[in-house]
């Protein structure tokens, strides 16, 4: 008997999301495209995709440069909008323009440790020892899922692979239901 059916009763089958990717090369280029594919953003598409396969609305995107301060400035504006789930992707390694879990961090009211945990370990197949350069994290703000994603999309296909089975269990938990 599978013990956490109780806690999968009555869970959302669709959802609203917000896609930010970090990125300042393509934010150069791209700068207000409000579409991935306008970007020429595989990881974003792909993110959208998988989303929408599995009932997500996607009701923002968005491309932000390297910045704490846009990054935040946009993180913000998701917060306050109808997004249940706000995925970030890109900036999360150790380089020094790599910001997103700098300006992320500080909204968070809970992490979802077990997030990383697991994201690290499924890439550990895949990347072998070079999983250590990740910073790849998840948390709740304002009653909203926050994943903070690297910008491959090999990344973003792992990533969503472990997410989307429990996104309706995770939105109900994250509204406190």
């Amino acid at each position: 008997m599978d013990i956490s059916l109780p806690h999968k009763e009555n869970l959302p089958s669709s959802y609203r999301c917000a896609i930010l990717t970090i990125s300042t090369s393509r934010y150069e280029k791209y700068k207000k495209a409000d579409r991935p594919e306008r970007a020429e953003d595989v990881s974003g598409k792909l993110i959208w995709g998988m989303l929408q396969v599995q009932g997500g609305q996607i009701v923002h995107y968005e491309l932000i440069p390297d910045n704490i301060e846009m990054i935040r400035d946009a993180l913000k504006n998701c917060l306050y909008s109808e997004a249940d789930v706000i995925i970030l992707n890109g900036g999360t390694g150790i380089s020094p323009q790599d910001v997103t879990i700098e300006a992320v961090m500080p909204f968070f009211e809970k992490e979802m440790p077990g997030f990383g945990e697991l994201f690290r370990y499924k890439s550990l197949e895949q990347i072998g020892n070079a999983v250590i350069l990740t910073r790849a994290i998840a948390g709740v703000a304002r009653q909203k899922a926050i994943f903070c994603l690297p910008g491959s999309p090999n990344a973003v296909k792992t990533a969503l692979e472990l997410v989307l089975p429990e996104m309706g269990h995770i939105i109900k938990h994250a509204k406190g239901q």
